[in-house]
C-alpha cells in the first residue's frame, strides 16, 4: 500500500444504525422570557403580590395603643417589592386614558410620581393645609375626634381630565373620600381610586360609595 492511498471499509447493512429524526426545537429563549404577568395568570394570582405583602413590617401599638400601623418603609427597602408595585399600577392604568395622578399625602407622593411618568400623566399633590403656596381649594373631612382639610391648587386640574386618586392605605375612607370631593368639584372624572394596602374592618370602601377601588394586599 503506498503512502498516498487511503483505507476505505466497508460496513454491512446488517450493522448499520438508523439515523433518528432530528429533535424537534426546544424554545428554550421563549420560556426563558415568559412575563411574570403570564405566570400569575396561570392560576390566577400574581405573584408579585407574596413579595409585596412580605415586604411591608406591622409595628403594633404605633402612633397610639390598639393600632396595628401598616409601615410602607420596609417595602421601599426591598426594590424588586417596590418596583413590583409600581408596574402592577402602571400596567393597570396605562391605557385607561389617565390625564392626572393625584397623590395624597404623605405617602401619596411616594408612589404617584412614577406611576404618573409611566403612564404620561400630570402628577397633583393633595396635601394638608397651608402647605401649598399657591391659591388653594380646600374640602373638610372628618376624623375620629374633630375634622381636617385637604387642599389642592388651583388649575392644577382641568374640566374633563381623567384622574386617579393613589394613596399606600385605604382604612376609615376619610382622606380618599376628600380628595374625590375636590377633583369633581373642578369637573374631573375620577376613573379610580389605588392604594397599596387596605384595612377591610373599617369599612373605607363604603364611604367612597360607587367609586372604584383597587387595593393589592389587604392587612
Amino acid at each position: 500500500m503506498s503512502s498516498g492511498s487511503s483505507l476505505i471499509f466497508h460496513i454491512p447493512s446488517s450493522c448499520r444504525l438508523p439515523l433518528s429524526p432530528p429533535s424537534p426545537r426546544i424554545p428554550f429563549l421563549r420560556t426563558r422570557f415568559i412575563s411574570l404577568k403570564a405566570m400569575a395568570s396561570e392560576d390566577g394570582k400574581d405573584h408579585r403580590l407574596a413579595r409585596i405583602s412580605s415586604s411591608i413590617r406591622v409595628i403594633p401599638d404605633f402612633p397610639k395603643p390598639g393600632i396595628m400601623f401598616q409601615d410602607i418603609t420596609t417595602l421601599l427597602l426591598d426594590h424588586k417589592a417596590f418596583r413590583d408595585t409600581i408596574d402592577i399600577f402602571v400596567e393597570r392604568y396605562r391605557e385607561k386614558n389617565i390625564s392626572v395622578v393625584a397623590g395624597i399625602e404623605a405617602r401619596g407622593f411616594i408612589f404617584g410620581p412614577p406611576i404618573a411618568l409611566a403612564i404620561g400623566a400630570k402628577f397633583v399633590p393633595m396635601r394638608k393645609p397651608k402647605k401649598l403656596p399657591g391659591e388653594v381649594i380646600s374640602e373638610e373631612y372628618a376624623l375620629e375626634y374633630g375634622t381636617d382639610k385637604m387642599e389642592m391648587h388651583v388649575g392644577a386640574v382641568q374640566p374633563g381630565d381623567r384622574a386617579l386618586v393613589i394613596d399606600d392605605l385605604i382604612a376609615t375612607g376619610g382622606t380618599l373620600c376628600a380628595a374625590v370631593r375636590l377633583l369633581e368639584r373642578v369637573g374631573a372624572d375620577v376613573v379610580e381610586c389605588a392604594c397599596v394596602i387596605e384595612l377591610p374592618e373599617l369599612k373605607g370602601r363604603e364611604k367612597l360609595g360607587h367609586r372604584p377601588v383597587f387595593v393589592l394586599v389587604k392587612g
